[in-house]
């Protein structure tokens, strides 16, 4: 489930439980807070209210799980994966927070994480801005903000792109999205805070109650 601003209204919620396939109050989740030590806006703060469900994150790390742990990525080459691997494999979830989509991407691939990932299929993925961008072939140059990135590109889970907070901010407006769209060479969308994207089994559906708009095509 790749959002922009988590689980915002009932239908998101709806849709992330039938992802579960069961309660929101019965699944223990993992947050993952990597991605904002990659980006300048970000920081203890920030990272707290993710990690503590607050009011910022009532939405995401907030809205009720039977448990949340931290998953920080920069600590689990250090540790190995015979031991964090179990932790990632007994979750129903993983809370993957915003900040910088191409340091989140760096520290998925150093830390082994995308690896583990790509043999879950009952794991539920949640994304918040650069936590869903962190999963697309490409983000535009005008999201990368950490400054070891070689380029825009991710993990390339899903074929398609994505243009978060439209509406949120002066800079985030339709008009910026599609100029942004017009580099990539491939699918995207600009999403609003009430909008969802949902991925299974490669099957792409927009869940809104908000505004969404397919700024690019499939390149020919």
């Amino acid at each position: 489930m790749l959002t922009s601003g988590g689980v915002t209204n009932p239908s998101i919620r709806a849709a992330l439980v039938d992802l579960l396939g069961k309660p929101i109050e019965d699944s223990h989740a993992l947050v993952v807070p990597t991605a904002q030590w990659g980006h300048p806006m970000c920081g203890p703060s920030s990272v707290r209210d993710v990690i503590a469900g607050g009011v910022d994150s009532r939405y995401f790390s907030g809205l009720g799980w039977a448990s949340v742990g931290v998953l920080e990525l920069t600590a689990l080459p250090t540790i190995g994966v015979e031991r964090w691997g179990t932790w990632v494999r007994q979750a129903d979830v993983l809370l993957v927070d915003g900040g910088d989509a191409t340091y989140l991407s760096h520290w998925m691939r150093e830390s082994g994480l995308a690896e583990v990932v790509s043999t879950l299929p009952d794991t539920v993925w949640v994304g918040v801005s650069a936590g869903s961008m962190v999963m697309t072939p490409r983000i535009g140059a005008s999201f990368v903000e950490w400054s070891g990135a070689e380029d825009d590109q991710t993990l390339g889970v899903v074929d398609f792109s994505i243009f978060p907070h439209l509406d949120a901010f002066p800079e985030n407006t339709l008009a910026h999205a599609e100029r942004w769209a017009a580099d990539l060479g491939g699918p995207a969308y600009a999403i609003d805070e009430q909008t969802a994207i949902t991925v299974v089994d490669g099957r792409t559906e927009i869940v809104s109650e908000g505004r969404w708009v397919q700024v690019a095509a499939a390149s020919d």
